[in-house]
């Protein structure tokens, strides 16, 4: 996509949050735009980055261990918004600001040891699932509170807030069901999740206004910004 059209598009999606932003009582600083990057080229990253984007979010550790290098050493915070298997635990804690997808005990105990090595807490939210879907991922929203307690006693584990995946295909108001059960999720469960729990990531392309009336804190955007997703080798 040329520079111009990821310009318009950023100026759109950023318009778009601010009025969404607003149905829902709140100001536009309090949502965070991560712009997915998946299967998107360094330079055309790079483009984005001229347009104030600084919130990168990848699907996979390979291709973020690959493009990171190219781009900007500071200034960028980078996000794992894809499921993670174990055994990149190590390599994720170090690439990643924001791991948003712990769902399962193996994979917190894996993230804690990556923590414990790296000599820092790991930050994360918890992906919960508000479908049922199995292959979206996702600790059932009725053991939230224990996964929560228990990933919370690991020492080296941060847990910043929750997030959720959409169901897809559907319509409006399923899709606002489900995000807005997920906002009283967080709020039933925030008062007893410790410090600094305060993200609810919900929404992405073809969902994020909903999702921003309904009350998410960070959404995550591809599409929308850089153009229909390469294909992937």
């Amino acid at each position: 996509m040329e520079a111009g059209g990821i310009k318009e598009n950023l100026e759109r999606i950023r318009g778009d949050i601010a009025a969404a932003a607003q149905r829902s009582g709140r100001p536009p600083s309090a949502v965070t735009l991560v712009a997915i990057t998946k299967t998107v080229p360094a330079p055309v990253v790079a483009e984005a980055l001229k347009f104030g984007v600084t919130e990168l979010g990848e699907n996979r550790v390979q291709e973020a261990k690959g493009k990171a290098p190219l781009l900007p050493s500071t200034g960028l915070t980078w996000h794992m918004v894809g499921r993670l298997q174990t055994n990149k635990a190590r390599e994720a804690a170090h690439l990643f600001s924001l791991i948003h997808s712990l769902d399962r005990e193996d994979l917190a105990l894996a993230l804690n040891r990556a923590g414990e090595a790296a000599g820092k807490p790991v930050n994360v939210l918890v992906q919960v699932s508000m479908t049922g879907a199995p292959q979206q991922g996702g600790v059932p929203a009725e053991k939230v509170d224990e996964f929560i307690g228990k990933s919370a006693s690991l020492r080296y584990i941060h847990i910043l807030g929750l997030m959720a995946l959409g169901p897809w295909p559907a319509g409006e108001a399923e899709i606002r069901q489900a995000y807005r059960s997920a906002r009283e999720l967080f709020d039933r469960v925030a008062p007893g999740a410790g410090e600094g729990f305060r993200t609810l990531s919900l929404g992405m392309s073809g969902d994020y206004r909903v999702a921003i009336e309904e009350g998410s804190t960070l959404v995550r955007i591809g599409t929308a910004i850089f153009g229909e997703r390469r294909r992937e080798a």
